[in-house]
């Protein structure tokens, strides 16, 4: 193989995946494609069974994702948007994501069909891996929520996002507890921006703990169900709740997706 065709692969394999949270910018109102979590701590070994990392071909995280079924992944929309599977990874089975329990790659990438309309708005994708997930006490899927959280729920947020502000992804992974925010809580909080509507769930503890840059697309857990997929926010813990993608609003779109009886008008699919 030449230098420049290996340099070549290197390159797509870089670019299958945007880089983690989006961090909102108050100056010009756009944001960064990257985020982690400030204020956690690392966690156990196996403490997240159903955390994966998204990668490229060259082992390199750019998102968070949870395992909902043997062959079903759920991340961000804005993790995978314009990606092509091929050079897509999923790490599972790990806390450090450059030494995977298992490498699994993607038959095929669900976007919503309406991710960023409006901008911001059902940030959600379901990735289908080529070969099933094969279940073990660092491997579990996690299930989907049954009902709406309540005030005060308390919420898991694990992630390989950096610590600090435009730092790099630590190798072990991290856990926040944090607490959920109702929606009329959160639009107040927020300023009431329609960047954060019913589709969002929020989450606050306090300044200094949060989520940032290689978060994007990680799961958030509440009562052993997974609640949120991490999405937008004010970099990086500055004292105003993050808004994810609420995995309850998104139920019916995801079993859908699973059974093949939706079309666009619920996804749009790239496939290997």
């Amino acid at each position: 193989m030449t230098s420049q065709l290996l340099l070549l692969l290197l390159l797509l394999a870089c670019s299958s995946c945007s880089l983690a949270i989006r961090i909102k910018n108050s100056t010009i109102g756009h944001f960064s494609k990257d985020q982690r979590i400030v204020g956690g701590q690392v966690a156990e070994e196996g403490f997240a069974p159903y955390q994966i990392s998204l990668q490229g071909l060259n082992g390199a995280h750019s998102c968070g994702g949870a395992i909902i079924g043997e062959k079903y992944v759920l991340t961000a929309g804005h993790c995978v948007d314009g990606a092509s599977p091929e050079f897509m990874v999923v790490v599972t089975g790990t806390n450090q994501y450059n030494r995977p329990g298992a490498r699994h790659f993607v038959q095929s990438i669900h976007v919503h069909c309406r991710y960023d309309v409006p901008l911001y708005h059902n940030d959600i994708a379901l990735l289908v891996l080529t070969e099933p997930i094969e279940w073990n006490e660092r491997t579990q899927p996690i299930a989907l929520p049954t009902e709406p959280m309540l005030p005060g729920a308390e919420v898991i947020l694990t992630g390989w996002g950096s610590t600090v502000l435009w730092g790099s992804s630590p190798i072990d992974l991290q856990v926040l507890y944090l607490n959920y925010v109702p929606h009329d809580k959160c639009q107040e909080l927020l300023s009431n921006p329609e960047d954060c509507d019913v589709g969002h769930v929020c989450t606050f503890s306090k300044e200094g703990e949060g989520a940032c840059h290689g978060d994007s697309g990680g799961p958030l857990i509440s009562k052993n169900q997974l609640v949120g997929l991490v999405n937008w926010g004010w970099p990086c813990g500055t004292g105003v709740p993050d808004a994810h993608a609420s995995v309850y609003f998104y139920r019916d779109w995801i079993r859908s997706v699973i059974s093949g009886n939706v079309k666009c008008g619920g996804y749009h699919t790239t496939e290997r």
